[in-house]
């Protein structure tokens, strides 16, 4: 029998949006790739009930910072990374998840994103050059979650941001159980997940992207597979 799994897609959708219109057949094609019948609920920010989510098998928090409603967002992430819930984050949902960490996990009470908080420590600051409809080559550190999914060392991916981790807290995010495992080519983190959750991959590059090209995104067939056990 064909195993089913159901998905939270967590974010405000926006029609217009590249990511937005790439991810129903990101999800599709991975579920047809692994012989899945998967049921993607999209949620928006303003709909999110912290309890609900135990009903699903995965939650990803997609694209699109500022949040109509940054707290429930946070509290997703949060409960997501205390539960084990398998996580995928990408572009915002990435930044959210570094933020989340950094305030939750390794106590930086005043942790902020420069996009939103005008006031704090800017762990997600603004990029020394935009990447707003671009792309870029980024490396995956061998043995990673991520080098595994994609059976590769680099990849080729785009990107639709402005804001990115600040590399003055680099170093001091990796200090516990985040690991970052990926760079760009000038070693500007784009990557990182948790060694001791079952699945939690976040990246600023947006993989689904690759559905616009008929092709398989690594992360999301991984994050399906991980949403199985």
């Amino acid at each position: 029998m064909t195993q089913s799994v159901r998905v939270a897609l967590v974010g405000d959708y926006r029609a217009s949006a590249v990511a937005h219109q790439a991810i129903p057949p990101a999800v599709q094609l991975a579920a047809q790739h692994l012989s899945l019948n998967v049921t993607a609920d999209w949620i928006a920010t303003p709909e999110i009930h912290i309890p609900a989510f135990a009903d699903y098998d995965a939650i990803w928090v997609v694209p699109g910072s500022p949040y109509q409603n940054d707290a429930g967002v946070f509290a997703t992430i949060q409960w997501a990374r205390e539960h084990g819930k398998p996580f995928l984050g990408s572009c915002g949902g990435f930044q959210y998840a570094v933020i989340e960490y950094a305030r939750n996990v390794l106590g930086w009470d005043d942790a902020a994103h420069a996009e939103t908080d005008k006031e704090g420590r800017w762990v997600i600051a603004p990029l020394s050059c935009s990447l707003v409809e671009q792309r870029g080559e980024v490396t995956f550190k061998p043995g990673s979650r991520i080098a595994i999914a994609y059976d590769a060392l680099q990849s080729d991916e785009g990107y639709h941001c402005n804001f990115g981790v600040n590399p003055d807290f680099s170093e001091a995010l990796e200090t516990r159980n985040l690991h970052i495992t990926s760079w760009d080519l000038a070693g500007d983190v784009r990557g990182i997940e948790l060694t001791d959750h079952p699945f939690f991959i976040a990246t600023l590059f947006q993989s689904e992207r690759a559905a616009l090209q008929n092709r398989l995104s690594p992360l999301v067939v991984a994050w399906l597979q991980a949403a199985t056990r």
